[in-house]
């Protein structure tokens, strides 16, 4: 299918893919081309304007994307899916994975040394004086019933547990020593 044997008004009847189609059908390098030389070998055959060609390149490289007559070979250049067999398109598409360089370990070593940078000079003991004052503030403000007093709690029962659980170690410790003997 060749651009020359249509006219000029059929071809600014003709759909933008269909003559990219035609464009990239009459190729006989096979070479893969720019969506760019694309869009502009479709102006120069439609003496298409500018504005036309603002409000409908858009719809074009959506329906380039969709029509699976075409196949982009990376960097934004474009074939026909029909001049690569199955595996080289594949390999054509997927750029080769570069390994990357292990950095990790020198930014975690920078990051420490960050830390030991940090000199009294950058700390600001201020604020901190400012909120010890505040808090000192709140207790002020307590009521006497609020506050627990020691004289209300009963810690008789307290030492007496204790008493008995000092009394239970030291049988304890006298049982083994026997033990031992």
């Amino acid at each position: 299918m060749s651009l020359e044997k249509y006219s000029k008004e059929e071809l600014k009847e003709m759909s933008m893919i269909e003559i990219a189609y035609a464009l990239l059908s009459e190729k006989t390098d096979r070479q893969a081309i720019s969506f760019q030389e694309i869009i502009d070998e479709i102006v120069k055959a439609t003496e298409m304007s500018d504005t036309e060609l603002k409000s409908r390149i858009a719809q074009f490289y959506t329906d380039i994307n969709i029509d699976g007559r075409f196949l982009t070979v990376g960097e934004n250049y474009w074939g026909l899916r029909g001049w690569y067999p199955f595996d080289q398109a594949e390999e054509d598409i997927v750029p080769a994975a570069k390994p990357k360089k292990k950095k990790a370990k020198k930014a975690v070593v920078d990051e420490l040394d960050d830390f030991d940078d940090l000199e009294e000079e950058d700390l600001d003991f201020d604020d901190l004086d400012e909120l010890a004052e505040e808090d000192d503030g709140d207790f002020e403000d307590l009521d006497e019933e609020d506050v627990i007093e020691e004289e209300e709690e009963d810690f008789d029962d307290l030492d007496e547990d204790l008493d008995e659980e000092e009394a239970d170690e030291e049988a304890e410790e006298d049982l083994e020593y026997e033990d031992e003997k």
